[in-house]
């Protein structure tokens, strides 16, 4: 074995802000709050989901999805990340480490693919209808999500076998917050060819083409409303994707700032731009679909007004005869 491979190292160390102490200390408190409103929240969408029968449609199944990518998502990182912005030395395992930079860069992949496929799902809805419970039938959103993380897993396999295999000279010091990818991808002192160029096929076809087949999916469906005859069809047709196509600006907005723009001079600006990337956007999911889609919006309200309902509904006593007058009084009391 040439080098000190990574199978030596122990434990790495993340640099954090080690030379901010004072503002690692706000970092926590904010990215504790935005941790508590990514899995409050994306948890709420699922659970409304689930109990909503009138949200058990595809749509709202790759929805549930995609808020358990980023509950999953966040929790890959975040929560150790919290607890290393209270300690002056920060560390994590090698296995830590492993499994965390495996979990990050897979769950990202299978956003992409899912945000792709959500896409595809409301383009049959607008464009082909008569056609929608055909295409989009149980079992086959079941193989299109099955896919999708299938194929976010096995590519981020494929990866980190890539980094692992590389010897890394005995260097155990992450300039990052997170093992992240690239960050780890720095410690090796080997040819590293095979990487970028497994990298640069996985982003041009896990993460541009998804981009282009919902540019594509949305340029239709543009064609089709306005192909519509009234401005109320246009408005509702509209309205059943506005929300999902949000989403999609803000990841990829957040992805495109992220990667395509001038780098920093100061490489802790870098760093606090990946964080903002991958724990406050899964925070905003939940807070779109609240806000910008009316279904969700009805069956919250729906929800709100059958918890008053039972509320208000007089309990009665089933081990005890009740009169049909006491029946009358307690009805008329409701």
């Amino acid at each position: 074995m040439d080098g000190a491979n990574c199978t030596a190292v122990k434990e790495y160390v993340l640099l954090g802000l080690q030379e901010h102490r004072d503002l690692e200390l706000v970092l926590f408190g904010f990215f504790l709050g935005i941790y508590c409103m990514t899995v409050l929240g994306n948890s709420l969408l699922i659970g409304l989901i689930t109990l909503v029968p009138h949200l058990h449609n595809p749509m709202y199944f790759f929805l549930s999805n995609l808020s358990l990518i980023d509950i999953c998502g966040t929790s890959s990182f975040v929560p150790f990340m919290l607890a290393n912005l209270l300690e002056t030395r920060k560390t994590i395992s090698f296995p830590g480490c492993a499994l965390q930079m495996y979990l990050t860069l897979a769950l990202g992949t299978t956003e992409c693919l899912l945000l792709a496929v959500m896409a595809y799902d409301r383009y049959v809805a607008i464009c082909q209808p008569l056609r929608y419970p055909e295409l989009m039938h149980g079992q086959r959103c079941l193989r299109m999500a099955a896919l999708s993380w299938g194929t976010g897993f096995a590519n981020s396999l494929l990866h980190s076998i890539l980094v692992w295999r590389l010897p890394l000279c005995g260097q155990n010091v992450i300039n990052h917050f997170f093992c992240e990818i690239l960050a780890v991808l720095k410690l090796a002192c080997g040819d590293v060819s095979l990487n970028v160029v497994t990298t640069t096929v996985a982003t041009a076809v896990l993460t541009l083409t998804p981009l282009l087949l919902i540019f594509l999916s949305y340029f239709l469906i543009l064609l089709a409303i306005l192909r519509l005859p009234s401005a109320t069809g246009r408005r509702k047709a509209f309205s059943t994707c506005s929300a999902h196509l949000t989403v999609v600006v803000v990841f990829y907005g957040t992805i495109s700032f992220m990667y395509f723009r001038p780098k920093s001079k100061d490489p802790n600006v870098d760093k606090i731009v990946t964080l903002f990337y991958g724990a406050v956007t899964p925070s905003l999911n939940p807070i779109i679909y609240s806000l910008r889609n009316a279904e969700v919006k009805a069956a919250i309200t729906a929800l709100r007004g059958r918890a008053l309902l039972s509320r208000k509904m007089p309990q009665f006593c089933c081990c005890s005869p009740i009169s049909s007058a006491g029946i009358g009084k307690a009805i008329l009391r409701w």
